[in-house]
């Protein structure tokens, strides 16, 4: 029997460009430009969230591949498009358009896709199977894993549980105050988004809670992948946590 590859715990933040971060994370007088280079390789994944608002050119894609070092990888936001509608079975040109604008030019870079849906979509299991069907498994020869961000507590449904398996597709954890918390394994990869950090901590999250975050993280990769990313709260605070909890599972 083939050896299984090791399960890899990625951690990051969601995009890369960001005023405040410029003279706290980023070194003072380190180029624009040179933003992404450097957080590629403080971090260990990003979050694109830029797709989630605009397509991108190939170029675009084949550039981003080539600032980050071996071993990165990037987890891309969909298009709202795609998930921002009121029938979701309908949205195969969309799904179809954010698709091929060429995630592919990762290559090897390419992580999970983060499906995200606004707190008003209530779960429609018919409706949410037909969106589901409409994911493809791989890219040109690249596999594709999706990711389902859903924020309204209709979801805390063992049948949308069961759909997620039935598709592979992994339920996002949120620890927030105001989105459901799923922790469902229904995928072969786990993806996390903390929103919870404070400006009044200097890593975003106290200590004793990486601590607690580092155990999870830890115990979700006995069954893939795991992508954590530190998001919203105080976001200035967010490249902070995300070293600091790269610091404790490696």
């Amino acid at each position: 029997m083939a050896k299984r590859t090791p399960s890899r715990i990625l951690v990051g933040i969601g995009g890369w460009t960001y005023e405040p971060w410029r003279g706290i994370f980023y070194p003072k007088g380190l180029s624009q430009k040179k933003e992404l280079e450097f957080a590629s390789r403080a971090l260990t994944s990003i979050e694109i969230n830029g797709t989630y608002y605009s397509t991108f050119k190939p170029a675009s894609w084949a550039k981003w591949r080539d600032e980050t070092p071996d071993g990165f990888v990037f987890a891309v936001k969909a298009s709202r498009y795609c998930t921002n509608r009121r029938v979701l079975s309908e949205a195969g040109e969309s799904v179809d358009r954010f698709i091929h604008q060429g995630l592919h030019e990762l290559k090897d870079r390419l992580g999970p896709i983060n499906w995200q849906f606004m707190a008003t979509k209530k779960f429609d299991p018919q409706d949410f199977e037909g969106f589901l069907k409409l994911l493809p498994r791989e890219i040109k020869g690249l596999p594709l894993r999706h990711a389902l961000e859903v924020r309204s507590p209709t979801f805390v449904d063992e049948r949308f549980y069961d759909l997620a398996r039935k598709y592979n597709a992994a339920i996002v954890f949120a620890d927030d105050d105001d989105f459901p918390e799923i922790d469902e394994p229904t995928a072969d990869f786990t993806y996390a988004r903390l929103m919870r950090t404070k400006a009044t901590v200097k890593t975003g999250y106290k200590p004793a809670e990486l601590d607690a975050w580092t155990k999870r993280a830890k115990a979700w990769a006995k069954r893939g992948d795991t992508f954590i990313y530190f998001i919203s709260g105080a976001k200035e605070r967010a490249p902070a946590a995300a070293q600091a909890l790269i610091e404790r599972v490696t």
